[in-house]
């Protein structure tokens, strides 16, 4: 049976982030007293009581509003009901009962959802406020749970009632095998939309605005190539224009998904050209190790003749010399040109960061390598290599053992990775070589 979906909702700053987060256990959704912080559905998986769930933390819902991001919030908020199997109605005792709070509480008895009112910033012990009892006017079946979402005071009773909705558990648990996938790129780059046109509905808010996307979401995809996790991120700006506080917070957990990632696709916005930020974005990747493609979107917008192609792709590999390995292809999130190709090199170069070679063949390798080109020398001692064994995948990482690290120069180095890749192919995806000296077992 799958783990039920819990959706929290309600008017911006009633404090849903900041429950999300404490149920979770960990400070996943951004927390600032700024309404519209959380702006796309996030995502989480915690247990209670050794039940399973699903938690989605959603925008705050402004029944009436007319910017544009605010209607994109209230449609994501939208969605989530529909997805959830129980919903968290959040409100606030501090402002009583308001307007916008009866028109969610509306919306929410036509969805025909079971819904649990959750009074957040009740932080004194005992008896709740006389204001508390005015949220029995909504009408639902289960009463009001009492709560403060910043001490967790109450959270267990609220976990309760919303369990007591969902069917009980057959204790299997499913592993999930899919591919992680990262979108990382500049902002505006096209991250939401490479991941809408995959999907083919409207899972992240796509804008204009660039910044759009403040947390890492992630969205699960099963199709006839494989099972994929694709997680969008919010747009990596330069250092120096991250100013404030939740843009901040939005790079770091950008470099938090590439971390957990098996792939990352590097956006790169064809009309902009390969930038120094695109370098730096890139970099993330390949200093994780993580196997990655460079997927340059808006390919749509360039005028093309025999050799934009080839100028585009020297242009990149002058600029993204670190990374060779990372296969290039150049798609339209707006068209879907090319996109279906996204999964063949997404399981390609998953592959070849998964690969294992054995010792022996790994060696037959390290040894023709030597007798072709000698070892270094300094003063009079040579470099002697003994041998070569494979540790770990993802990234592929490999132990040479010789008789003095020192001798051992960084572009001899460079070689043996070069005839590594020469023969076993490890293309899209970096690969680690870790030198050792005879007798240091540290590995």
């Amino acid at each position: 049976m799958s783990k039920p979906i819990v959706a929290i909702v309600g008017r911006p700053n009633v404090g849903k982030s900041t429950l999300f987060n404490k149920l979770a256990g960990e400070r996943i959704s951004i927390v600032e007293d700024i309404p519209g912080v959380t702006r796309d559905r996030i995502y989480y998986e915690t247990e209670w009581n050794g039940r399973g769930l699903i938690l989605i933390d959603t925008g705050g819902i402004e029944p009436t509003a007319d910017d544009m991001i605010l209607k994109y919030m209230r449609l994501q908020a939208e969605i989530a009901i529909d997805t959830a199997d129980v919903i968290i109605f959040m409100c606030d005792v501090r402002a009583g009962v308001t307007a916008d709070d009866r028109d969610i509480a509306r919306m929410l008895l036509k969805s025909r959802k079971p819904v649990v009112v959750a009074v957040n910033k009740i932080d004194s012990i005992g008896e709740p406020p006389p204001e508390f009892y005015e949220f029995y006017e909504f009408g639902f079946e289960c009463d009001p749970i009492a709560l403060s979402s910043v001490h967790g005071t109450g959270s267990g009773d609220l976990l309760d009632a919303v369990l007591s909705y969902c069917p009980e558990d057959d204790g299997e648990t499913v592993e999930d095998d899919s591919i992680k996938v990262a979108v990382i790129g500049k902002p505006n780059a096209g991250k939401s939309s490479i991941i809408n046109k995959i999907l083919g509905e409207n899972r992240l808010i796509v804008s204009e605005i660039a910044g759009t996307t403040r947390d890492a979401i992630d969205t699960h995809l099963e199709n006839e190539y494989g099972k994929y996790t694709f997680i969008d991120t919010a747009g990596i700006r330069r250092q120096s224009k991250v100013e404030d506080r939740i843009e901040k917070f939005s790079v770091l957990r950008a470099k938090m998904a590439v971390e957990r990632a098996d792939v990352c696709l590097i956006m790169i916005d064809a009309d902009k050209g390969i930038t120094e930020q695109d370098e730096k974005i890139a970099g993330i990747a390949h200093e994780a190790g993580k196997a990655s493609i460079i997927v340059v979107n808006k390919w749509d917008l360039i005028e093309k003749d025999n050799n934009t192609t080839k100028t585009f792709t020297d242009d990149i590999r002058l600029h993204l010399s670190y990374m060779p390995y990372a296969p290039i292809i150049f798609v339209s999130a707006m068209t879907g040109q090319r996109v279906v190709k996204l999964f063949e090199q997404i399981n390609y170069v998953h592959n070849q960061a998964c690969t294992r070679i054995s010792t022996g063949m790994l060696n037959d390798v390290l040894n023709d390598a030597t007798t072709r080109v000698q070892p270094p020398s300094d003063k009079g001692r040579r470099l002697k290599v003994y041998y070569m064994t494979q540790i770990s995948i993802k990234p592929p990482t490999f132990v040479i053992f010789c008789n003095d690290i020192e001798l051992f120069h960084f572009s001899y180095q460079r070689y043996i990775e070069n005839q590594i890749r020469e023969v076993f192919g490890f293309n899209g995806t970096p690969i680690k070589i870790i030198i050792r000296q005879r007798g240091d077992t540290e590995v």
